[in-house]
């Protein structure tokens, strides 16, 4: 068998199964994926490969949207909310030298 015939079949087969790294993945992230996997009786790999699948547009399965018409119009005064976001622009000078 010539190095060719390898070296043609060793690149199909790295292209079939691509590996990857992922460094610094956060802990919220990993607890999230870890428990979604738990949950579904899946791998870690799989529930990831999924998640980047869907991150990037992928997915075949159609995204749920929510329609908020039923909500849109529906805000009432509130004084309380009003005061507690006012009280948020209010600088304390003494703060600052």
């Amino acid at each position: 068998m010539s190095s060719q015939v390898l070296a043609s079949g060793a690149y199909s087969a790295y292209n079939l199964c691509m590996q990857y790294t992922i460094r610094n993945v956060p802990e919220y992230l990993d607890a999230a994926l870890r428990g979604s996997a738990r949950e579904q009786g899946k791998s870690l790999n799989e529930v990831a490969v999924l998640a980047l699948v869907r991150g990037a547009g992928l997915s075949p399965e159609p995204r749920r949207w929510r329609e908020l018409g039923d909500i849109a119009g529906s805000w009432q005064d509130d004084p309380a909310f009003d005061s507690a976001l006012a009280s948020q622009d209010t600088v304390d000078e003494s703060l600052w030298p």
